[in-house]
């Protein structure tokens, strides 16, 4: 079974998103695009654990943005085997939809989505010229896998690309039996993709929210919901029932607290805070001093 040589990042986006959603009240189109972004990284983890499976000789890379002429895009799955690369990109639609004309109408509620093929197509033209530029030679092939079982789709067109759930065991089994052995050139290939990543796109959206609006606690890193104090080395979650020390869960909220408010200095009283729960500045202190590299003195001391 292949190891993913880049494995699968929780997108910034989604990240900060999540702890708000749990800090706060999310405006209507915040909460919209939190909904989406966590369904869409549930769909991509579920074709992981596919990928995971693979018995074939091949490279899996578990999502790159790339830049070619000034221009982004993103692949959700890079599989190298020894003569193509296969670009997937996973949807997570769930329900009834309806093709028309280069998109797709949800029966329910009416939206509209444009076909993700389309945007498919393009990344592929765009990593087809970004390996020119390396100077690397392979066959490319690109699919779309919608990856939910509770997805239907009427009048959808006879597109061997477009792979839907009854057709997914079938469409893994075919990368299976491809014929494949890999050397050091594939092996520069997946390092050099995974070099120009860049990780998450920088012109995406701030939900509005500041210090003050949020609710301070430990949250639990299984379900997002807040912890409590369970002694004083201990914290528990009473919905999940996660327990985790005192100092992981100081470590996670100083991790938290640096991604939603990057222009804040950590110090002590700021993490005593946020945290809430945790009864001693000491403990913190102690904590912070031990993990994190400390700089100036006194009242002025804070943390990095």
């Amino acid at each position: 079974m292949p190891e993913p040589r880049k494995s699968r990042q929780i997108p910034l986006e989604l990240v900060v998103l999540q702890s708000l959603n749990s800090r706060m009240t999310l405006s209507d189109q915040d909460w919209k695009n939190y909904f989406s972004l966590a369904k869409g990284f549930e769909g991509e983890v579920k074709f992981d654990q596919l990928t995971g499976k693979l018995e074939s000789e091949c490279i899996v890379i578990n999502g790159l943005l790339l830049k070619i002429d000034n221009h982004f895009f993103q692949i959700d799955t890079v599989i190298i085997f020894q003569k193509t690369i296969y670009l997937v990109d996973v949807k997570n639609y769930e329900g009834d939809y309806e093709f028309e004309s280069k998109n797709l109408k949800h029966i329910k509620t009416g939206k509209i989505i444009k076909d993700p093929y389309i945007q498919l197509q393009r990344c592929e033209t765009m990593f087809r010229q970004l390996l020119q530029e390396l100077g690397f030679h392979f066959n490319v092939e690109a699919y779309l896998v919608y990856i939910n079982s509770e997805l239907t789709m009427y009048q959808a067109p006879q597109n061997p690309s477009v792979i839907f759930p009854t057709q997914i065991v079938r469409f893994m089994q075919t990368l299976n039996k491809i014929p494949t052995k890999l050397n050091s050139g594939h092996e520069k290939l997946a390092d050099l993709l995974i070099s120009l990543d860049l990780g998450d796109y920088p012109f995406t959206a701030k939900p509005d929210y500041d210090y003050d609006r949020t609710i301070k606690g430990v949250l639990s890193a299984c379900c997002h919901q807040f912890m409590e104090a369970d002694g004083d080395t201990k914290l528990r979650c009473c919905k999940c029932g996660l327990e985790d020390s005192v100092e992981s869960a100081v470590i996670r909220c100083v991790e938290e607290f640096k991604i939603l408010f990057p222009e804040r200095r950590v110090t002590t009283n700021a993490i005593y805070d946020w945290c809430k729960v945790v009864r001693s500045k000491r403990t913190i202190r102690r904590i912070l001093q031990k993990n994190y590299r400390v700089c100036g003195k006194g009242k002025y001391c804070y943390y990095v």
